[in-house]
């Protein structure tokens, strides 16, 4: 998983795997998307392919690249985890304020205050 992170890390391989989330593409037309020169792009892909975040087949002279599930699938399951953790703070924090709010507004009356009467002459 570290790999996965290291590659996904850098901001050109990020937005590589988020044009292969559509569907596989050909270097070109990443290349295309990206703004980018094709070396680039290759070089991009081979971090990606080296941390198992891509596959790629060969079709006649294009090579056309497709994202492999199973590291996102990782990551999502690691992410989730601190998900949980982060959702129980956060009902704990909830119930925490709603029982400072309700002790609150028994602890104290409310007292309405009369507003002063505005002289007819003040037309703010």
């Amino acid at each position: 998983m570290i790999e996965t992170l290291k590659a996904l890390g850098e901001s050109n391989r990020f937005q590589i795997v988020e044009l292969l989330r559509d569907g596989p593409r050909p270097v070109g037309e990443m290349v295309h998307r990206l703004h980018l020169r094709q070396p680039q792009v290759s070089k991009h892909l081979r971090v990606l392919s080296d941390a198992g975040l891509v596959d790629v087949r060969v079709d006649a002279q294009r090579r056309i690249y497709a994202l492999r599930p199973a590291p996102l699938q990782e990551l999502e399951v690691w992410v989730e985890r601190y998900r949980r953790i982060w959702e129980s703070n956060f009902q704990r924090l909830d119930a925490l304020l709603h029982d400072l709010k309700t002790t609150e507004l028994k602890g104290k009356k409310r007292v309405r205050t009369k507003r002063p009467l505005r002289d007819k002459g003040d037309h703010r």
